[in-house]
Order: C-alpha cells, then structure tokens, then sequence
C-alpha cells in the first residue's frame, strides 16, 4: 500500500542540509554541503546560448530574493557543445510563489508540482528544489510498497535537490548571479568523461522508477555516453519491473527512443542491456530465433533510415516506426498460424491482431497508429500478388506499404522483382515482365486526362 507523508512546505532560501534520509534512498549518500563551484572562465557556457525566455524567469526569481539556476540536460548540454531544446530552472520559490510572479504561468502536475512559464511556443520549466524529505511534516511523498515514488512533492534544498537526481550529469546547476557551475555529485568531471554515473545505489534508484533504465539507453544513445557499469549491472535482472509501469508513459519513452534521431543505437542499447524484452517482447522472440537474421537486418535498416529522415528534417510517421519494430512477431505468429493450417488471409488478419493487442499491454499503442500500421502489414501479400494494381495504386497505405517492402527487400533480396514493378508502375512505365492486362491498365491510365464522357443527346426537337 502506498505511504503518504506530511503536506506541503518549504525551507528557507538557504537553510542547511538535511540529514534525513528516506528509506527508499537509504543508498544514496549525504550530499555534499560545499559545491565545487567551476568558474566562468573553466567552462563553455555562454547566455549567447541560452533561451532570452529562460534567461528572463532566472533574472526575475533572482530579483524576487528567490535562488534561480539553470539545471539539468540543458547545463550538460551546452558543456558538450550541443544546443539544449528545452531549459529547465531550479529555485528555492514554490510554485505557488513563481506562480505569483509570472502571470503567463500554470502549475501542473501531481507526482511532481511544476511550474510551467509560457512564452508563446516555448515552455520554461520551473522546479522547485526537492528532498528525499521524512516524516517531519514538511511536503508530501508517497512511496509504493514495491519501492515505486508515486507523488514528491517535499521541498528542499539545492543541495538534496542534486542528490534526488538520477545521474550526475543531471545534476549541475549554472548560477545566473556569476555564471559559474555548482557540482554536487561529480557530475562535471563525468560530462567531461562521458559517461552517465547514477547517483546512489543502482537498484534502488531502478526501482523507485524502472523508466530510469530506459532513460539510461536513451541518454547514453543520444549523447555518446558510456553507461557506467555499476548502473548497467542491475539493468537485466529489473527489467521485469518495467512491466509495471503505465503503459501511456511506456510509449512516450518508445518515441524519444525511436523519433529523436539515435533509433539505432537506442535499440541496440535495450538489446545490449537485456532491456528489448521487457519493452516489445513479441520481437525480441521473433529475433531470437530467427536464424538467418534477415529480420534484424531489416529492423537494422529501417532504423538507420528513420534517424537519416530525423536527420534531414524529414517526418517519420509513428505507424510505419512500430509497423518497423512489431514486424519481426507479426511474422512470428503469422508463421505459426500458416503451419496450424490457418489460411492465409485469416492467418494475416489473426496475426495483425494478436501482435497488437499483445503489444498494447505493453504499451499503450494508439488506434491512430495501430490501425495503419496493421494496414502497411496486410498489404504486404497483395504487393506479391499484383492484382488489380491501379486500384491498390489508390490506396492511402500504398506507398507506406511499398516503402516497408523496400526495407524488406534490404533483408531479402527476392523481394526486388515486387520493388520493381510496383516503382514501374508508379512512375507510369510498363512493368518488367508485364502481361497484357498490366499493359492495358499502365495504357488505360495515361490515356484517362485526354478521354472525356460524351453526353448521350436525347431524342426530340426543340419544338
């Protein structure tokens, strides 16, 4: 059952550090009441490279008598040289009280209390500094029987805020009054290093949030980090506890693992950390017992592709992402089915259904994906069969369906005949190896814009 503790409240702007401990955190260590303070002149920040919004919510709580700092990805960010999407803010301010000085703000949020100032398009996130707290009265945590943090909502200081974090590079804090960065953890000379260190015992911190480990890949994906071995070692033996997160959370986490740009490395992460199991199970199945390995070969370039479109600015369409990574179970099943003697078209549809429905236990997989992403699956057969061709040419999921089958043919070379009569057809050529009845409809077709339907003259003068 969970345990709800205190109510809300906050500390003095610069109370001194608490030694009380959660039970949860029993592993994490006392955070360190002297920062190592890393001058403007030993780091790369620059306000050049920070939003004028987020520069503008420091200015204003530093003002207010408020302690304001830029924290988080967008610190480790700018030390390694990338330019941040998004800037967060920690402050000794409640809610409540940033709330009071920014009229464009709302507060959000019930496991964490935030604050969200919104200039237009941009949304600066404003945190207020956080304790793993006690049973003192002073904010409200609720913490599962299983470890699991429900709602945190105790306030703090600075320096238990960087010790509530996940990972040292998390953990910097850029001060606004002399553009230095405060170091709580470590987690300067570990950006330097590249590698992402958790803060405390691993396993507990797992099991307070199990995402963390999806995070983990995520992060180490995305930035070229190594991950830590002591943060690694749990990771497959927990990985079931992934089972009990929401499933809604679960496929925000698959999109930033798969639409931000690093699909590839992210996947190879969840396979290298036993993790790929826990999130899509029906494909880490399919994959292991496909000997040949054209299925991971195929999942291998359609990711590769998916990051070269990201890369370019281009969409990817989340259908064709899953369609890309349930396919490998669709063909599982669908095999399984064909060799209990199901026929074929039923096999296609039982098989579309189970994977999905399997799958959206899992993770809540929505039916504006779901739906074409089975349609790209069952029109697999009917890109084989090459009937009524200029009909299926109509079709919305024709050219999702012929991409995916461009993936196919990367894995199984027996696939390029289909790929070149279906592009043939496209561009208006006569197929290769085209009968009579594919020459008359490619005919038909050209001819259609000139042709036009003669009225039929009814009979009968006009007087």
């Amino acid at each position: 059952m969970p345990q709800s503790r205190g109510h809300r409240g906050r500390p003095a702007a610069h109370a001194p550090p608490e030694t009380r401990q959660d039970p949860t955190l029993s592993s994490v260590p006392a955070p360190t009441a002297v920062p190592r303070v890393i001058p403007r002149d030993q780091h790369p920040i620059s306000r050049r490279s920070i939003s004028p919004n987020a520069l503008r919510v420091l200015y204003r709580l530093r003002d207010a008598g408020h302690a304001a700092y830029l924290v988080g990805g967008a610190v480790r960010d700018l030390l390694i040289g990338v330019q941040p999407k998004d800037f967060d803010v920690a402050t000794d301010a409640t809610p409540e009280q940033v709330r009071h000085l920014f009229r464009n703000c709302r507060l959000i949020g019930r496991r964490f209390r935030l604050a969200h100032v919104v200039y237009g398009r941009e949304i600066i996130e404003v945190a207020t500094f956080r304790s793993a707290g006690g049973d003192d009265g002073e904010g409200d945590r609720e913490v599962h029987a299983d470890g699991r943090v429900l709602r945190d909502n105790i306030y703090g200081t600075i320096e238990e805020d960087a010790v509530r974090r996940d990972f040292t590079a998390n953990a910097l804090y850029y001060a606004i009054e002399d553009f230095s960065v405060r170091d709580y953890v470590g987690g300067f000379d570990d950006v330097q290093a590249r590698v992402l260190r958790l803060i405390g015992d691993p396993e507990t911190r797992y099991r307070e949030d199990p995402v963390r480990m999806l995070r983990a890949v995520r992060l180490a994906a995305k930035l070229g980090f190594s991950i830590d071995p002591s943060a690694a070692a749990p990771m497959p033996g927990l990985a079931s506890l992934l089972h009990d997160a929401a499933p809604a959370r679960l496929f925000d986490e698959c999109q930033k693992l798969f639409l931000s740009g690093h699909a590839l490395a992210s996947f190879e992460g969840l396979e290298a950390h036993g993790l790929l199991g826990a999130l899509l199970p029906e494909t880490a199945r399919a994959l292991a017992s496909n000997r040949s390995g054209a299925l991971r070969k195929m999942l291998v370039e359609g990711l590769q592709g998916t990051d070269a479109r990201v890369a370019r600015g281009e969409p990817v369409s989340p259908a064709f992402l899953f369609a890309l990574l349930l396919w490998p179970g669709y063909c599982r099943e669908l095999m399984q089915l064909q060799g209990q003697g199901v026929h074929a078209i039923e096999a296609e549809r039982r098989a579309a259904d189970r994977i999905t429905l399997q799958q959206s236990t899992r993770i809540a997989l929505p039916r504006r994906f779901s739906l074409p992403m089975q349609e790209i699956w069952l029109l697999q057969s009917r890109l084989r069969q090459r009937k009524r061709s200029q009909r299926l040419l109509a079709h919305p999921r024709f050219r999702a369906a012929f991409d995916f089958l461009v993936l196919r043919q990367a894995a199984a070379p027996e696939h390029a005949a289909d790929v070149e009569y279906w592009r043939a057809l496209q561009a208006g050529m006569p197929p290769p190896e085209a009968g009579e009845e594919e020459l008359a409809q490619v005919e038909s077709t050209d001819a259609a814009p000139a042709r036009k339907r003669r009225r039929r003259r009814r009979g009968g003068g006009a007087g």
